[in-house]
């Protein structure tokens, strides 16, 4: 968001309506070439000043009404362009000319007309054909499919008559295409061209629908539509590692034929709607699907935020509601009955969430155990009874002091380590001394780090006990080297290198526990992660001290190996270990937990005779480690790059951030609120409450569930619409509405507005939000089924409907990006099929001048075995294409993609030919030809493999020739660079 209002377009208007000459002629093109962009320069004016419509000019900036009719003394405009005030200038670098001038003048004495009218909102700003109520339409007689009855009634009404249907292989492959991205095999056309059944079409499209090669293909869709990619895009253009896993849930919801509110919900707000289903937590990856801006969220965060909220709300309305509600942004919508608080009331909406990894649980069975083990722990630290004391874990605190008892007959054996290796990262001397302790002097740095490397003797190693010893040589009498004693172990890690490996194996550690833990300085603080954390022992200084570290795992030791300690000390300064020595032991690690004193009292005393907070406490010592090694052997937790109120600026949190307060703007500035405005959506449509009420407003999920249920509700009218449009305009290549992400008066009207209104209700009520049964209604159609090819074209329909709106005939499209490339990868029978998992990144990445990387797609070999996964498990880095799939008009990511280009150059024809991936293609497709026909069928079975049928005797001789002169590869090439392998009828 800039901080003065963005310019609007001439090319806004539709210039057909405008009319006066001598504005159009005169004056329009001074405003627009010296008068539209240049208060940008000028500071009086900066904030808004539009002089590209009537009202820009008479709402004016913030110095002023711009122009006042039939006053030029008074017009700002004149003024400014007069260049009477030196300091504001218009336009800045050359004054006008004087004829210019007078011609202004001239045009603001007469009123300042603008005769440029645009088709203004009616009086209601529900007539409008998107936003009326759902009301299905009666279904003209005659067909039994109601598609073909709307669309016969529309070419009657025209003069026009439907083509004949197409042919079976042409219909395979076009279904094949549509609902796979994929070329059906020579094969799979000949069992459907020769079935005598019936029910064969229908049963094909049940077949394509049932199997998972349909997720695959409509997901890439609805990622178009979303601007997903795997890379934030913008300055800093970062891979994000974890973004696949919403690929994957979108691949898999769409083969589970999940109902389509539920899918909404899903995506905006699993975390409230389906609670008990962590695997659904991938869904919020649609949240965060957009580029992410980071250069601003450290130098601009407000507006950082706002941006990003800006992009959500954009991408969530067009994806969902086919509504462009960003353009109230600045000012109420110009066209539709959106207001600009409305656009802050949603973007509200997303205020408590910002973008990052999101962790979750696999599966409800281990998130349940993941959560009653928290809770136990929770319960350890507020030491409560009702939990702890509860019959379900007594067996566990049962078990335990049995085993301290055994442990007590049995004292812990601890054998010093013997350091041979012991280093100062901080410039401090150490000294060996004769107990096998060391002990640390000379210099004292702000962070200090030891690292202590010894052999190991014992077959077994369970736990580490570090001694801080007092010592008369250190202040206080130690055992820290800070002047009151004390200090301060933030951090231990511990590597282990077996005997005979230069690679160390990093040791987790389950428990910490110590004899004496200052306050809010714990033993436990010395392995949480946190640097800034730690175990201290104020104020029992000049005394020793010991923590033992048990390890999640034993240490087999039984052929030999060296153990190495880092004892790290970086917070608060100088606050150093003075003098310590380090053992190990190889008895049950439990035994060798320190326990604290009113602990070990309690033990000596009989059950019966223990009072209630020592059986707290005993229950406390026994369930902490029950609870940690519980949540240790739990499986690890996936990430998805999603939204979270744990994220802000693009930086974790270690607590949920509340929703941060949005305010309406005046004209979108940044710096000028007018006041702060609650989560909700657009306020011209009834079926909900426009402003969201909540009764924990500051319940950020909550905002996004109104927000689903919101546009998933059975009343809403541009979500039943959107959806089915959308649907339409992927099977038949133009929507019934031909701008699927705009239903406002600036986009499109249908072609068919019944059948529109009929399949959105059909879908809703009939279909249940079945995306499977709205496919067959329309694939079963004669509609979808008529032919593209049709010799001699019919003059009447090319008078009448020549662009094939209202569909005579079926479109003619040509394969996309993907469909190209995995069918090449099909036909060479290299297509690996496995599903889901990581990217695949298909460059050679090196380091960038910055936080981009280097992609070099000319480096990528094509013979590995990643390089023949699907297209859409491709890693798609958003700032840096990939030259070839960017040939074949791939969209660009970091812009909503409702609809691909479908373009035809000469660079296309290039790319086809000299592509790496294309020529390697060529070869492989050679190379299963000859492995599986003999010489004199090579051929025939290369011309199948590719266009799905035999060759004509013409062609299979013409190609024979060309075979003889260049080889089969060379024929390979050609024929997928043919018209009939790249173009679906």
């Amino acid at each position: 968001m800039t901080r003065s209002l963005p310019i609007l377009l001439l090319a806004f208007f539709p210039v057909q309506l405008w009319a006066d000459d001598f504005f159009l002629s005169k004056i329009e093109p001074i405003l627009r070439t010296h008068c539209y962009e240049c208060h940008s320069h000028d500071a009086s004016m900066e904030g808004g000043l539009a002089l590209d419509s009537r009202s820009g000019w008479e709402q004016g900036g913030d110095s002023g009404v711009a122009v006042i009719a039939s006053k030029p003394d008074e017009s700002l405009l004149i003024q400014k362009v007069r260049w009477t005030d030196e300091d504001h200038r218009m336009p800045p670098e050359k004054k006008l000319a004087a004829a210019d001038i007078a011609l202004l003048e001239q045009w603001v004495k007469q009123g300042a007309p603008d005769p440029r009218v645009l088709d203004a909102p009616k009086s209601d700003p529900l007539d409008w054909w998107s936003l009326k109520p759902l009301n299905p339409p009666p279904v003209p007689i005659g067909h039994a499919n109601p598609i073909d009855a709307f669309v016969a009634s529309k070419l009657q009404e025209r003069g026009l008559e439907p083509s004949a249907e197409a042919d079976r292989r042409t219909l395979a492959r076009r279904l094949y295409l549509d609902l796979h991205g994929m070329l059906p095999t020579p094969e799979e056309v000949e069992a459907f061209a020769n079935d005598p059944d019936p029910q064969a079409w229908e049963k094909l499209v049940d077949k394509l629908l049932d199997s998972p090669r349909y997720g695959e293909r409509w997901a890439r869709h609805w990622l178009d539509v979303i601007h997903y990619a795997d890379s934030h895009g913008c300055e800093h253009d970062v891979k994000r590692p974890n973004a696949w896993r919403f690929r994957d849930y979108v691949i898999e919801r769409l083969n589970a034929d999940v109902p389509w509110e539920r899918f909404i919900r899903e995506q905006l707000a699993a975390d409230v709607f389906y609670p008990d289903q962590p695997q659904l937590t991938p869904a919020l990856g649609f949240i965060s699907a957009g580029p992410l801006e980071l250069s601003r969220a450290s130098t601009a965060p407000v507006t950082f935020d706002y941006l990003d909220r800006d992009d959500i709300v954009t991408q969530t309305m067009a994806a969902f509601a086919s509504t462009t509600a960003n353009c109230a942004r600045c000012h109420t919508h110009k066209f539709d009955p959106i207001t600009q608080e409305d656009y802050y009331s949603l973007q509200a909406v997303f205020a408590g969430v910002g973008k990052g990894d999101v962790e979750y649980d696999a599966s409800t069975e281990v998130m349940r155990q993941r959560q009653e083990m928290e809770a136990l722990l929770a319960a350890v630290t507020a030491k409560d009874a009702a939990v702890l004391l509860s019959p379900a874990y007594a067996p566990i605190v049962d078990q335990w002091t049995a085993r301290w008892e055994e442990g007590q007959a049995k004292p812990v054996e601890w054998q010093p380590l013997e350091a041979d290796v012991f280093l100062s990262a901080g410039g401090a001397t150490l000294t060996k001394q004769d107990d096998k302790s060391i002990f640390a002097d000379g210099a004292l740095a702000d962070e200090e780090q030891y690292t202590v490397t010894s052999a190991v003797d014992l077959k077994r190693v369970t736990a580490v006990r570090l001694d801080v010893l007092k010592d008369e040589r250190l202040p206080q009498g130690g055992p820290g080297r800070a002047d009151n004693g004390n200090l301060h172990l933030s951090e231990v890690e511990m590597q282990w290198f077996a005997a005979g490996s230069a690679t160390p194996v990093k040791l987790k550690i389950a428990q910490a526990s110590a004899d004496f833990d200052q306050a809010g300085w714990t033993s436990a603080q010395a392995i949480d992660g946190d640097l800034k954390s730690g175990w201290a022992i104020h104020p029992r200084v000049g005394e020793s001290h010991f923590i033992v570290f048990e390890f999640a795992e034993p240490i087999d030791a039984e052929q030999g190996g060296k153990l190495a300690i880092t004892l790290k000390q970086l917070y608060p300064p100088k606050h150093f270990i003075g003098r310590f020595r380090l053992s190990i032991t190889a008895a049950d690690g439990a035994s060798a937990r320190i326990l604290p004193e009113e602990v070990r009292q309690a033990l000596e005393k009989p059950a019966d005779q223990r009072t209630p907070a020592e059986q707290v406490a005993i229950a406390a010592i026994a369930l902490a480690p029950y609870a940690k090694e519980t949540i240790a052997k739990l499986p690890t937790r996936e990430a998805v790059y999603g939204v979270s109120p744990l994220w802000s600026y693009a930086k974790k949190q270690e607590e949920p951030i509340p929703p941060k307060s949005v305010h309406l703007l005046k004209r979108g500035d940044i710096d000028k609120p007018i006041r702060e405005v609650g989560p909700g959506a657009i306020s011209a449509l009834h079926h909900l409450p426009a402003r969201f009420e909540m009764a924990a407003p500051k319940q950020e999920s909550l905002r996004r569930a109104a927000l689903a249920d919101w546009l998933a509700h059975p009343d809403n009218p541009l979500t039943w619409r959107s959806v089915v449009n959308r649907v339409w305009h992927y099977h038949f290549g133009r929507g019934v509405c031909d701008t699927p992400n705009d239903f406002g008066r600036m986009g499109g009207e249908p072609s068919h507005p019944e059948m529109l209104d009929w399949l959105a209700v059909w879908f809703r009520d009939n279909a249940q939000g079945s995306l499977k049964q709205l496919h067959r209604l329309i694939l079963t159609s004669q509609t979808w089924k008529q032919a593209s090819v049709i010799d001699p074209l019919p003059a009447s329909a090319l008078q009448a409907d020549r662009d094939n709106r209202f569909l005579w005939r079926m479109n003619r499209v040509r394969l996309d990006a993907d469909a190209i490339r995995d069918s090449t990868l099909q036909l060479s029978g290299r297509l690996d099929l496995t599903m889901g998992g990581e990217g695949v990144e298909q460059f050679a990445k090196t380091q960038g001048p910055q936080a981009t990387p280097a992609l070099d797609y000319a480096q990528y070999d094509w013979n590995s075995d990643s390089a023949a996964r699907r297209s859409i498990y491709r890693v798609v880095w958003r700032g840096i294409p990939d030259p070839f799939m960017e040939s074949l008009d791939f969209p660009d990511l970091g812009l909503l993609t409702p609809k691909r280009n479908f373009s035809v150059s000469a660079l296309q024809s290039l790319t086809l030919y000299n592509n790496d991936f294309m020529l390697h293609a060529a070869t492989w497709i050679a190379d299963r030809v000859k492995r599986e026909s003999p010489e004199d069928q090579q051929i025939r079975r290369a011309v199948e493999l590719c266009w799905q049928r035999a060759p004509t005797m013409t062609e299979e001789k013409a190609f024979q020739a060309y075979v003889q002169a260049h080889g089969l590869e060379a024929l390979c090439r050609v024929l997928l660079n043919s018209n009939e392998y790249l173009f679906v009828d």
